[in-house]
C-alpha cells in the first residue's frame, strides 16, 4: 500500500536525476484516480469489499456491546437496574466519539504541516457532522432523562444532569458552527465547555467531586486526542500512500505525541480508580467488572502501539506500522464504548462493605 516512489512534486531527487514532472495530487480521502479501474475483478476487487464489511461488522459489534453491556456486567451484583442503560450507553458513545473526531481534527493537522516533502492533500473534515451527531446524542439523553423521571423537557433542564446535558448539546452545536466557519480553531472553546460539563455530570457523588471532575477533564481530553488524532493520521496516511517517506514521518510525529497522552491517561485513570472503586467490589460490582474489561482492552492497545512504533523505527516502508495502527484504532473504538458503559453503571460505593 505504501510502495512506490514519493508522489510529492517537491520531493528531492537523486544526484544527476531530472526532477519528475509535477502531477496534481487528488484531494479528499478517496482512492487515487486510476488506482481502482472500472470493471476490476480478482483479488483487488475482493479486497475493496473487505474494508466496508469489516467496518459494518465493527459497528454492529460496538452497538451490541453498548446495548447489552450494562446489563451483562451488572448481572448477579445485586445493584439496582438502571432504566434505559443500553440506550444511554449508545448515546454517550456517540457523544464521546464526536468529541474525539472534532478534537483530533483540530490538533492532528499541527502534526501534518511540518512534514517535509508531503503531498499537498488534506482529508475531508468530519468535524461538523461529528459535532452535530454529538449534540443530537446529548439531546437524546435529555429526552430519555425526562421520560425516566416523568418530567417535562423544561423541568428536566432544571435538574443538575439535565442542565449539564443541555450545556453539552449547545456547546457541540456551537462547535459545529465554528468548524464550518473560516476560523475552525475557535471550536476549542465550546469543546472545552463540553468536556467540563461531561466531567461534572460524571461526578455527582458527595465525596470530593471537584477532584474527580478535574481528573476526568484531563482523562477525557487525552483520550479524545489519542483516538481522534490517530484516526486523522491514518486517513492522511491513506491519502499519502504513494509518498511512504512522508507517511512514515507523520506516523512518527503522532507516536511521539501519543506517548505523553498515554502517560496522562495512565496517571489520571489510576487516580480515578483508586478514589472511586473500593477494592472489595472489584469483581462484584458492574463498575469494577467494566473497568477490568477496559484495562484488558487498553493492554491490547498498548501492545499494538509499541509494535507499530518498533516497526516504524525498523522499516522504511510504513505499511506494516500502518496496519498495526489501524488495529489499534479498532480496539480504541471498543474502549470508547466501554468507557461509555462506565459512565452509566452505578457508583460501586453503594455495595461496598467498607465503612
Amino acid at each position: 500500500m505504501f510502495s512506490g516512489p514519493p508522489a510529492d512534486p517537491a520531493a528531492p531527487t537523486g544526484p544527476g536525476q531530472p526532477a519528475a514532472a509535477a502531477v496534481p495530487a487528488p484531494t479528499g480521502d478517496v482512492p487515487c484516480a486510476g488506482e481502482i479501474p472500472g470493471g476490476e475483478s480478482g483479488p483487488r476487487a475482493a479486497r475493496s469489499w473487505t474494508a466496508p464489511l469489516l467496518l459494518c461488522a465493527a459497528g454492529v459489534l460496538a452497538l451490541l456491546v453498548a446495548l447489552l453491556g450494562p446489563g451483562l456486567v451488572a448481572r448477579g451484583t445485586g445493584e439496582l437496574r438502571i432504566p434505559g442503560a443500553g440506550l444511554t450507553t449508545v448515546l454517550r458513545t456517540v457523544l464521546f466519539a464526536a468529541l474525539a473526531l472534532h478534537l483530533g481534527e483540530l490538533v492532528a493537522p499541527q502534526l501534518v504541516r511540518p512534514v517535509r516533502g508531503r503531498p499537498r492533500t488534506a482529508v475531508r473534515s468530519w468535524a461538523v457532522y461529528a459535532s452535530l451527531a454529538g449534540a443530537a446524542a446529548a439531546a437524546g439523553q435529555i429526552v430519555r432523562l425526562a421520560a425516566v423521571s416523568d418530567l417535562g423537557i423544561t423541568e428536566t433542564y432544571g435538574t443538575r444532569e439535565g442542565g449539564l446535558l443541555l450545556l453539552s448539546a449547545n456547546g457541540l452545536v456551537l462547535a459545529a458552527f465554528c468548524a464550518a466557519s473560516r476560523r475552525p480553531a475557535v471550536a476549542l472553546a465550546p469543546l472545552a465547555l463540553v468536556i467540563g460539563a461531561e466531567a461534572l455530570r460524571a461526578h455527582p457523588e458527595a465525596y470530593s467531586p471537584e477532584f474527580g471532575a478535574a481528573l476526568t477533564v484531563v482523562h477525557l481530553t487525552a483520550a479524545s486526542l489519542w483516538t481522534g488524532g490517530l484516526l486523522y493520521v491514518l486517513r492522511t496516511m491513506w491519502l499519502w500512500r504513494d509518498s511512504p517517506f512522508a507517511a512514515r514521518a507523520l506516523l512518527g510525529r503522532y507516536a511521539r505525541l501519543a506517548i505523553w497522552l498515554y502517560v496522562a491517561l495512565a496517571a489520571t485513570g489510576t487516580a480515578s480508580t483508586l478514589r472511586r472503586l473500593p477494592l472489595d467490589v472489584v469483581f462484584t460490582s458492574a463498575y469494577g467488572r467494566t473497568l477490568l474489561v477496559k484495562l484488558a482492552l487498553m493492554a491490547v492497545v498498548s501492545v499494538l502501539a509499541v509494535a507499530a512504533r518498533r516497526r516504524l523505527l525498523r522499516d522504511a516502508d510504513p505499511s506494516v506500522a500502518h496496519r498495526l495502527a489501524r488495529r489499534e484504532q479498532a480496539v480504541l473504538g471498543l474502549v470508547v464504548v466501554v468507557s461509555a458503559i462506565l459512565t452509566v453503571v452505578p457508583d460501586p460505593h453503594w455495595i461496598s462493605l467498607r465503612p
